[in-house]
């Protein structure tokens, strides 16, 4: 059976070739810029539905709802160095102003549940703490990704996002 799809592979090259290289671009998180005016993001983590998206390049107000990448610059980064900088992709949950609560390990935005907060890392098994209970501050934002496992504002070490740190609004395709 396998034989015969890498001989059927091997005739029609031409066909897995595009495929191939999306899925190498997706696999290692790359944001391909093939068209200056036209960005395109692929995410392969389960963060958020989402596998392909245009990228805007950062203008006017970001709001709650939308979907942004940023540069990681948590203090996370002291357990994990490789994070620093890393661009996360994750929706705006919560703005300046937003009230920021805990009950048990149930974090909330303005009483909406946004998720509950792991006790641990799933690959590195470091204790996580939940995000302490605060009104989010001028120019910071709550960032939260739609999986139970997403890596978000969630946690203490993650942290909220200061404006500086968005690199662009994104807008899902698919």
């Amino acid at each position: 059976m396998m034989r015969n799809f890498l001989t059927h592979a091997r005739e029609r090259w031409y066909l897995y070739l595009p495929l191939a290289l999306i899925w190498a671009l997706a696999a290692a998180r790359i944001f391909v810029d093939p068209v200056p005016h036209v960005p395109l993001l692929f995410n392969v983590t389960p963060s958020l539905p989402y596998t392909v998206a245009f990228i805007e390049r950062r203008t006017g107000v970001i709001a709650r709802g939308d979907y942004v990448i940023y540069a990681f610059g948590g203090i996370a980064t002291r357990h994990f160095p490789g994070l620093a900088r890393q661009p996360f992709f994750k929706r705006v949950a919560g703005i300046e102003g937003d009230q920021v609560r805990v009950e048990g390990r149930r974090v909330l935005v303005n009483g909406n549940d946004v998720g509950q907060a792991k006790l641990y890392a799933t690959v590195s098994k470091l204790p996580l703490e939940p995000i302490e209970p605060c009104v989010i501050p001028p120019h910071y934002f709550y960032m939260q990704g739609t999986s139970p496992d997403s890596f978000d504002s969630r946690y203490r070490i993650s942290g909220l996002v200061h404006v500086r740190d968005v690199i662009a609004v994104v807008r899902p395709i698919f």
